[in-house]
């Protein structure tokens, strides 16, 4: 076996122990941020909390992660990811313990502030790792892999913190949750390493991108706000699915912890596919933008029409069929999203470019519970709240269709 094959061989390897690492690391990352939607009627109950307070103290993760993502994104594209997200996960880790031992909203809100602060890096520093691993044509599906823990971990959470629940009560959740999280930090600092340089290739330093440039480009703000409606869609499923379970659909605790799981495994797949179709629209000759954007506009437009549709189901089985749907096209967009954000940014910006369009995407994300909060405790029904969320993912995929056109160039 020659040394190029032998490199090339090591290098396959070094990239899917990367992608399985991000993928664990993601999955952390997702079952400590649901796991307060699964525990919220608990808290609502216990600190007697109204649907409107309820709504603020879910959405108070979303704008700390927000808030943080534009110097994330900076990090990103300059710190050793070792470094960067080892850190970041031993303090998200630490704020999720703290909040099993919150005495009251303040202390709970200013954990789940420090929450979003450590999870802010997960991403764009994924987004750095698969495009210094992959090539090109292996990037859409590697993409899929680590942004399909947006969905294994919600689909894994309601089981594993119910029966943590059941158990230990809420707080011994978080608690138990948070130390799982300090021993995921552990082994991503004991095996991930930088790829080695491909041999006899040329070291050249790709142009410095300046902010004021990014921020000139058409295409990222269409990201961005496109990406609002994304993430409005994303999050009244992940902060409010088990509470509209078990209000509107009438299932008890231990009937949620599984059936919240079950939306969020199709989740997985279609997170998966989008990946894959990225890969093979572009493989077909499709451009790198066009063939992130028909899989990204039709799966978030699908996910709108599907979560219409629970509006009008009859019964518990038929809304989480319908919402299963609606999850299994979303996480379709969400990949191609993250996949577009790749194949979109300069070469020295993706970290930054993957966070401003993150911002749109938690900006809608942090509305979502506040939103569906006010809307329950005025209507007392879910109607109204699955019908914005319809409209905020249809009017998402409009503005990708129209906006987000062309690379932004370095």
């Amino acid at each position: 076996m020659g040394a190029g094959a032998a490199h090339g061989g090591e290098r396959r390897a070094g990239a899917r122990l990367a992608l399985g690492l991000l993928l664990l690391a993601g999955v952390v990352n997702y079952i400590d941020r649901v796991a307060l939607s699964l525990a919220s009627p608990q808290i609502a109950a216990e600190l007697h909390l109204r649907p409107s307070r309820t709504g603020v103290l879910l959405s108070a993760f979303l704008w700390a992660y927000a808030l943080a993502q534009a110097p994330a994104g900076a990090l990103a594209d300059r710190a050793p990811p070792r470094r960067l997200l080892g850190a970041a996960m031993l303090l998200w880790s630490a704020a999720q313990a703290a909040s099993g031992l919150a005495v009251g909203l303040p202390q709970l809100i200013a954990a789940r502030l420090a929450l979003g602060l450590g999870e802010s890096p997960q991403f764009p520093v994924a987004a750095r790792v698969t495009r210094s691993w992959f090539e090109p044509k292996h990037r859409g599906l590697a993409t899929g892999v680590f942004n399909s823990a947006s969905t294994l971990g919600p689909a894994l959470a309601p089981p594993i913190v119910t029966a943590l629940m059941l158990g230990f009560g809420w707080r011994g959740a978080f608690v138990a949750t948070g130390l799982a999280g300090a021993a995921v930090a552990l082994v991503w600092w004991t095996l991930y390493r930088d790829p080695p340089a491909t041999p006899g290739e040329a070291v050249t330093a790709a142009p410095s991108v300046g902010w004021s440039r990014l921020l000139r480009s058409p295409t990222l703000w269409a990201m961005a706000v496109g990406n609002f409606g994304s993430g409005y869609v994303t999050w009244f499923y992940a902060a409010w699915l088990p509470s509209y379970l078990e209000a509107a659909r009438h299932l008890t605790m231990l009937q949620t912890g599984w059936a919240a799981s079950i939306p969020y495994l199709f989740g997985f797949v279609g997170s998966l596919g989008g990946g894959w179709a990225c890969d093979r629209l572009a493989r077909a000759g499709l451009s790198p933008m066009a063939s992130r954007k028909a899989p990204l506009v039709c799966g978030l437009a699908l996910g709108a029409g599907f979560t219409g549709l629970a509006l009008a189901a009859p019964g518990a089985g038929w809304a989480i069929a319908a919402i299963s749907a609606a999850l299994l096209f979303a996480n379709v967009a969400t990949a191609s999203i993250w996949a577009l954000a790749v194949v979109a940014a300069p070469e020295r910006a993706v970290g930054r470019v993957g966070a401003i369009q993150n911002i749109g995407g938690f900006l809608g994300g942090a509305a979502a519970p506040i939103v569906t909060g006010v809307l329950v405790e005025a209507t007392g029904a879910f109607a109204a709240p699955l019908a914005v969320t319809a409209g905020a993912g249809l009017a998402g995929a409009l503005v990708y269709l129209v906006g987000a056109v062309r690379p932004i160039r370095a």
